[in-house]
């Protein structure tokens, strides 16, 4: 071998080691790892009530006639298409796995005759049970709550209050005399029976009962007279 060919094979291996020390110097300076400002990693963690501590209050609902006042039939039908699978809702129509649904608002409870009712559903019947507005948005809520046993397969329309009042709204025009409305004034709460009492009572001023005044009575004064000594005579023999 030559010099010529050496010094080509040197200056070979000699750049291959300049450009793979080349290429680890940018690596370095591309993916270098800084500190973090803060070692370790923040877990979130959801505040604990102290004990004792009252809960938070559960977000109220409107009565179901306030609801109903402002209640979308449109919209009620068409949240009310989910019955369909299960239900008929026009006039005289035949059962489907669940009864029709024609004059279901203030009927009673298993309201169409020749159906197989659930037997919880014929014992809420039986028991009474009407189809008013408020209790049509309790079933509505939660079925099975409602009617523990029913055979309704239906979970409920849950905390969507609105949406219960406009499906509720929606089927009771499905009727040949659909159920009037109730008032939304009626369905404010009335006052509590000692909430006035209270109020005036608050209002009243209330008189500290008279202190009580004890006056002490001084221990009366004992005077003793002190007897003058018998004189003592003598009488000589």
């Amino acid at each position: 071998m030559d010099s010529f060919e050496f010094n080509k094979i040197a200056g070979a291996v000699l750049g291959t080691a300049l450009g793979v020390m080349a290429l680890s110097i940018i690596s370095e300076a591309i993916f270098s790892e800084s500190e973090p400002a803060k070692p370790g990693f923040e877990i979130a963690v959801a505040a604990t009530p102290a004990a004792g501590a009252p809960a938070a209050a559960a977000p109220t609902e409107e009565p179901i006639a306030v609801r109903l006042a402002k209640a979308d039939v449109a919209a009620g039908q068409k949240s009310a298409s989910i019955c369909t699978s299960c239900h008929t809702l026009g006039k005289g129509e035949p059962a489907k796995i669940g009864p029709n649904l024609y004059g279901v608002v203030g009927g009673p409870a298993a309201h169409m005759q020749g159906f197989n009712y659930s037997k919880a559903m014929q014992d809420k019947r039986a028991a009474g049970l009407t189809w008013t507005f408020a209790n049509l948005d309790t079933f509505l809520t939660a079925p099975q709550k409602f009617v523990p046993g029913t055979a309704m397969g239906f979970a409920g329309f849950g905390t969507q209050a609105q949406t219960r009042a406009n499906v509720i709204a929606y089927l009771r025009t499905l009727s040949d005399n659909p159920v009037p409305l109730p008032a939304p004034d009626a369905a404010a709460p009335a006052p509590a029976a000692g909430a006035a009492a209270a109020g005036a009572a608050a209002g009243t001023a209330t008189t500290p009962p008279a202190s009580a005044t004890t006056t002490a009575t001084p221990p009366a004064a004992t005077t003793t007279t002190a007897a003058p000594p018998a004189a003592t005579t003598t009488t000589a023999q």
